[in-house]
């Protein structure tokens, strides 16, 4: 998941940002201030694919530039800490916004440890197809359905849900083919957030005693 999450960011090409504008009515929402969801992510993912592109040697040969280049992206794009709340589930009622923050830092830096290189066998030949953007229940903000295309494979649907973050907009949950980024980790911590505290789990995530795993629940 990961890895999908990862590529369904990066995979927009060029056309697809105009062929969004022209197909795209997002509702009402995401005309306030700052960028639509839809064009935030489809602008996003040109600018980094391209990054990405133009400075494959350098990364190649300093992985650690990589690591900083991908920490960066995740950051302004990512609402790390809500998303981190609803993988945290029932585990997270009532802990402090310190525990929080402790238990996202900490399952980012092992996501970006274990999948990170892995985007540089990124297929730069995806292309992404906005297809409709529409509001979540209870106005917790909107769902972006995209599919990824690929040559000789059939298209991959990949639903963003984002949420407005101060003037902007944040991506907090990821579904690809159904399966969700944040369904899938709140499976995983289920079990050792009820033997061990937040902050135990996290220290676990950062000292490599314990990994985010893509296939958990799956």
């Amino acid at each position: 998941m990961p890895f999908v999450l990862a590529s369904a960011v990066l995979a927009a090409a060029p056309f697809a940002q105009a062929q969004a504008q022209a197909q795209a009515a997002p509702p009402a929402a995401s005309t306030m201030q700052g960028e639509s969801p839809s064009k935030l992510v489809l602008d996003n993912s040109q600018r980094i694919l391209s990054t990405l592109e133009s400075r494959r040697a350098e990364f190649t040969a300093d992985r650690g530039k990589l690591q900083d280049f991908i920490a960066s992206e995740f950051d302004q794009m990512f609402d790390r800490e809500y998303s981190a709340r609803q993988v945290l589930g029932r585990h997270g009622r009532g802990a402090s916004d310190a525990d929080i923050k402790v238990f996202a830092d900490a399952l980012a830096d092992s996501l970006m440890r274990r999948y990170g290189s892995s985007l540089l066998d990124f297929n730069t030949r995806l292309r992404v197809r906005v297809k409709s953007e529409t509001p979540l229940p209870r106005g917790l903000g909107v769902k972006v359905s995209s599919e990824m295309l690929r040559q000789g494979g059939e298209p991959i649907p990949v639903d963003y849900l984002m949420r407005r973050a101060g003037n902007g907009w944040r991506v907090f949950d990821v579904m690809v083919e159904g399966v969700s980024f944040v369904q899938t980790f709140r499976q995983q911590f289920d079990t050792p957030l009820t033997r061990k505290s937040i902050r135990e789990v996290a220290a676990d995530l950062s000292a490599g005693r314990m990994q985010a795993d893509a296939g958990a629940g799956n």
